[in-house]
């Protein structure tokens, strides 16, 4: 998640035509592919008979239990989306090649509203029922363990993002007048998707964006062939051949003008703002090339194909670092806020948190990259800047929330990313240059597409440096105080 949230301040085989149901489901409603029909419940004996080989309702994060779902992991997700902005409508089929992780006989999927009309597995009609935000699958035939399968899930319905949450405000895909803003972080893909809606299962991704002509679709990764009109209706393609989290993924819609290109170093880069920004166009796409540069010399290679960003003219008041793609929501973003979201391509985008509680090692590391930028560019130093931080009296609300357990009700509190990314600091201070920006590079390296802990970072950063270094990491991540010593 971007520093503005704070201060300014994310192969399955498609068969069929999108769906044309219309509203959103309700609590309860079951059905089959051919025809509604009584949806196999929870209580049912049948399903206690076979309790073991249903998958749980959940991921297994304890601080967002409903969050995910257990007994299979996704690879691939192939999205056909219809939008009309004028009467936000969406049409899509959702295909999803996944992986069980046990026998399953059942299966849920995330999905909050829309009108489920067919579900389909391994090409066969499925019984499926809803249940919240949660869309219950039954197999005709039970999954074996370690078996692939393929999911496709026809569903259309106004979509509805989430509202007013804790230190998020909205988020999730939101409807503008020109089309939608698209941010998902923690948990909003279920608002426009059926999915694993948990950054614990990442996939890669086939997005296939059907606009009214004149409306530009961006998604994450890069654009397939050029885009397609017919009817009065253009199709974008866009792929992400990279595993990504299920909060990073996202389908901006609206009028944008775009310049794209090659960074200096020749990676891809493609920048777009609403009309409104077009002022602005041409620094973002020159400090986006620049930034992702100069951070793939201080964190190793750039872990992606292409870069860029999208300003949109919807006041979210927060950026997203959209994998690929990051989206800055009704602002001009300056270059700590780029600098920030940029980072996280390495830091939460390529390496991924099994658990939100970890949230630091996305947010300090983002936040001490502003840091390292502003000392880059002949600006206050990381020093200075760590200071001027520490100066805050004993009493400030930053030194009562210990940032290396982020708390579910409040994920995105300032001592996340500001007492994050001191930690940092202090541990460079500790084990000096040389081994701290090994480290760096040494962390990506080793983990680079794959999922990271806290304690795997610890543990690095000692063998890295020889030092023992756990009252360090007590004192900055888990004591809710001031620190008085590193």
């Amino acid at each position: 998640m971007g520093s503005g949230r704070l201060a300014i301040a994310a192969t399955a085989v498609l068969i069929g035509t999108l769906g044309t149901a219309g509203c959103a489901a309700s609590r309860g409603e079951s059905g089959s592919s051919s025809a509604v029909a009584d949806g196999v419940s929870p209580g049912d004996a049948s399903a206690q008979r076979h309790a073991g080989r249903i998958g749980a309702s959940g991921i297994g994060d304890p601080d967002f239990p409903n969050d995910g779902n257990g007994g299979y992991d996704v690879g691939h997700y192939r999205l056909k989306i219809d939008y009309d902005p004028g009467s936000k409508h969406l049409a899509g089929v959702a295909g999803i090649e996944a992986k069980a992780t046990q026998d399953l006989s059942r299966f849920d999927l995330d999905l909050s509203g829309f009108k489920v009309g067919q579900v389909t597995v391994n090409g066969t009609a499925a019984r499926f029922e809803r249940s919240g935000d949660e869309l219950i699958v039954t197999p005709a035939k039970t999954i074996s363990d370690k078996a692939a399968f393929t999911v496709q899930v026809t569903y259309a319905g106004e979509p509805k993002p989430v509202r007013d949450s804790p230190n998020l405000g909205t988020y999730g895909f939101i409807p503008t007048s020109d089309g939608a803003f698209v941010t998902c972080q923690p948990n909003g893909a279920r608002t426009w998707f059926p999915g694993n809606d948990h950054p614990a299962d990442k996939a890669r991704y086939d997005f296939e964006i059907t606009v009214p002509e004149g409306v530009t679709a961006l998604a994450n990764g890069e654009m397939v062939g050029s885009p397609s009109t017919s009817d009065g209706k253009t199709t974008y393609t866009w792929r992400e051949t990279h595993p990504m989290a299920s909060y990073l993924a996202t389908v901006t819609m609206g009028k944008f003008e775009m310049r794209e290109g090659k960074t200096p170093a020749g990676i891809r880069n493609v920048a777009a703002v609403d009309p409104r920004y077009s002022d602005s166009l041409d620094n973002l796409y020159t400090l986006s090339g620049k930034i992702t540069d100069y951070w793939s010399t201080v964190f190793g290679p750039y872990p992606f194909s292409s870069t860029g960003g999208v300003i949109d003219d919807f006041p979210a008041g927060y950026a997203l670092e959209n994998q690929t793609k990051p989206m800055y929501g009704g602002f001009n973003p300056g270059d700590d806020v780029i600098a920030h979201e940029l980072a996280h391509q390495w830091f939460g985008d390529s390496m991924s948190i099994r658990r939100w509680k970890d949230l630091w090692l996305n947010e300090g590391f983002a936040t001490y990259a502003e840091w390292l930028w502003s000392e880059h560019k002949g600006n206050a130093s990381a020093e200075k800047i760590f200071h001027t931080r520490y100066s805050m009296g004993a009493d400030s609300a930053i030194w009562k929330y210990a940032p290396g357990r982020a708390k579910p009700d409040d994920l995105f509190n300032d001592s996340v990313y500001t007492r994050g990314g001191m930690t940092l600091h202090a541990l460079r201070q500790r084990i000096g240059d040389p081994a701290f920006f090994r480290l760096l590079k040494t962390w990506n390296a080793e983990h680079r597409y794959g999922y990271v802990t806290t304690e795997e970072f610890v543990a690095l950063a000692e063998k890295i440096s020889g030092k023992q270094l756990d009252s360090l990491f007590d004192a900055w991540l888990f004591t809710a105080k001031k620190p008085t010593t590193w």
